[in-house]
C-alpha cells in the first residue's frame, strides 16, 4: 500500500488537499449544489430564478437569494450570457476574439480552455481543461480547491510541453487575463483570443466535455476526497 504521503507527491497534491473538505459550507448547501449542477447540466438556460423555482416543486425551502449565492460559488448563469466559471477582474485587459467565422481546418490550429465544479462527497473542487479544437482532444487537464491562476498556468504548461497552438482561446476571467498568464501565452508566440460577452458558442467545445465528464463520470461517483477524484478524472481522459 503507498503511504497517502507518497501518494499526494505523485499526484502533485498537498496532504491538506488529500483530506479537504469544503468550510463554511452546511451539508444541506452541499447537497443544494448537486442538485443545482445536475439541474444545470440538463438545462443550462436556467437562471437563478428558474433554478429555485425548480427547487421549490422539488421540495427545497430556499430562496432566490441562497440560489444566487450558491450558483455563484459554483460559477453558474444562465448560458446567456454563458455559463462562467472564472472570476472576471475589475480592470481586464480583454483581447479581442479571433474565433468569428474562422474555419478550423488543422491540429494545433486553435486550442481552448474552460473550468467547471466538480462536486466532492462533502466538498468540491474545480476542474481545469485545454482542449484542441479540430481533433477535440484534451492535452491537459488540473484539479484545485481554489480558484487561483496556479493551477490554469500548469495546465497550460502541461499543454506547452507538447506543443503549442497559434491561437489560445479563454473566456474573460481573471485567471486568464491574469500577466502571468497572458504572458506565457505571448513569450510562446501564440495569439490570445478571448470570447466575447454574450456569446455562447466559442468554447462550445470545452462545455460538451463538461457534459461528458459529469454524466460519464462524476455523476456516478461519490469521491471522498481530492486524490480519488483526481484518480477517477485521470481514468476518464485516459480513455477519451
Amino acid at each position: 500500500m503507498i503511504l497517502i504521503q507518497r501518494q499526494c507527491e505523485l499526484l502533485g497534491l498537498s496532504r491538506a488537499s488529500y483530506y479537504y473538505q469544503t468550510q463554511g459550507e452546511s451539508a444541506e448547501n452541499l447537497a443544494l449544489m448537486r442538485v443545482i449542477d445536475e439541474e444545470f447540466m440538463r438545462h443550462p438556460f436556467y437562471g437563478v430564478e428558474r433554478m429555485a423555482a425548480y427547487l421549490d416543486r422539488q421540495g427545497w425551502s430556499v430562496n432566490v437569494k441562497r440560489v444566487r449565492r450558491l450558483m455563484r460559488q459554483m460559477g453558474l448563469d444562465a448560458i446567456y450570457p454563458k455559463p462562467k466559471l472564472s472570476q472576471v477582474h475589475p480592470e481586464p485587459q480583454v483581447y479581442p476574439s479571433l474565433l468569428r467565422d474562422l474555419q478550423i481546418v488543422r491540429p494545433n490550429q486553435v486550442w481552448s480552455t474552460d473550468m467547471t465544479y466538480i462536486r466532492l462527497l462533502h466538498g468540491f473542487l474545480y476542474l481545469v481543461a485545454i482542449m484542441d479544437w479540430f481533433s477535440r482532444y484534451v492535452l491537459s487537464w488540473e484539479v484545485s480547491i481554489s480558484l487561483e491562476t496556479e493551477f490554469c498556468l500548469v495546465a497550460l504548461e502541461h499543454a506547452l510541453h507538447q506543443t503549442r497552438p497559434e491561437i489560445f482561446n479563454s473566456d474573460q476571467g481573471c485567471q486568464f487575463t491574469s500577466t502571468a498568464f497572458t504572458e506565457r501565452l505571448q513569450s510562446a508566440e501564440i495569439a490570445i483570443s478571448m470570447d466575447g460577452r454574450g456569446r455562447v458558442d466559442d468554447n462550445i467545445f470545452v462545455e460538451r466535455l463538461w457534459r461528458s465528464v459529469k454524466y460519464e463520470k462524476v455523476y456516478l461517483h461519490d469521491w471522498h476526497h481530492v486524490t480519488e477524484a483526481h484518480q477517477g478524472l485521470a481514468e476518464y481522459f485516459g480513455f477519451l
